[in-house]
């Protein structure tokens, strides 16, 4: 398929494309993905690189979600009737010197009107615990000292979750993502319906070491792989086309290979983009069938 990007690098059943998703997502065919996953920048929270098309350096945190709203907009012509996008995030956490008071911003709500105001249906909402004891080491935050319970546990919280937002298409599903007893029994299940996920390791993802460049403002945080896997397992079929407009280094497209899905991906930033390219590279091999989306009409 015919794609006007910055490069573009493919595979047995994958193609990666470099360059904004602003951009690339409009020339993909409409309703061609079964199942899109993926974690977008979190507002201006990381810096990811310099480029004016990277939604991290949106000025302002509305500018951020207008941003958005082209990518909310896209999916929601490319995704198949009936299928889910999962969309991973977190809450964001107000400063003191950026934003003048102290406190949490409903990012997850606003990425939640985002997608429903272009049709998607709010399907499910899992809360991923986090050990707050890590994000205390990692952000200082006021609230997590245990300090700040001695002096004014006022200003004390709880730690910041993540969340898998999925979203469902419109109309009906004419290729059921069906499983066998023996595949997913009923145990699997109980576990997997719960509203709040507690065994996803969040040291479990690619190895970040080579994607990172000196200039970086922040460390990168892939997607964790049993978080992926859950995922795809529940939501998608083998051979269905799974898409990340957000690709980093990966994550998405090495664990769709390795469970026999095609993958499409795109990222903006060169250096994540080649470390993806290699990290698909090595999982193609477990893959199955020639990965090939029709024309765009």
């Amino acid at each position: 398929m015919a794609v006007i990007c910055d490069d573009q690098v493919s595979g047995d059943n994958w193609a990666a494309y470099r360059g904004d998703s602003c951009r690339i997502l409009p020339q993909l065919p409409s309703q061609s993905i079964g199942f899109s996953i993926f974690s977008p920048p979190f507002s201006s929270l990381f810096t990811y690189s310099d480029n004016v098309s990277d939604m991290g350096n949106a000025s302002s945190h509305d500018d951020f979600m207008r941003h958005y709203d082209f990518i909310a907009k896209e999916m929601a012509r490319l995704i198949k009737p009936g299928r889910l996008i999962a969309v991973h995030c977190s809450d964001l956490p107000f400063s003191k010197w950026k934003d003048g008071v102290i406190g949490i911003r409903d990012f997850s709500g606003d990425l939640i009107r985002a997608h429903e105001a272009h049709g998607m249906i709010l399907h499910s909402r899992v809360t991923i615990w986090k050990d707050p004891v890590v994000e205390m080491t990692r952000t200082k935050a006021l609230g997590l000292l245990h300090k700040q319970l001695m002096k004014d546990s006022a200003m004390s919280r709880q730690g910041m979750a993540d969340y898998l937002l999925v979203f469902r298409a419109p109309g009906q599903n004419d290729d059921p993502v069906s499983h066998k007893a023996d595949e997913l029994p009923v145990s699997i299940w109980q576990k997997w319906a719960s509203p709040v996920w507690m065994d996803i390791r969040q040291s479990n993802t690619l190895n970040v070491q080579m994607a990172r460049e000196a200039a970086d403002e922040r460390h990168i945080c892939p997607l964790q792989l049993d978080l992926i896997e859950r995922a795809l397992t529940m939501w998608s079929n083998p051979g269905d086309v799974v898409l990340s407009p957000f690709m980093g280094i990966g994550s998405e497209g090495v664990v769709s290979l390795k469970m026999r899905r095609n993958f499409l991906g795109i990222e903006l930033k060169d250096s994540y983009f080649r470390t993806a390219c290699r990290n698909l590279s090595s999982s193609s091999e477990n893959a199955v069938d020639l990965f090939d989306l029709a024309e765009p009409a």
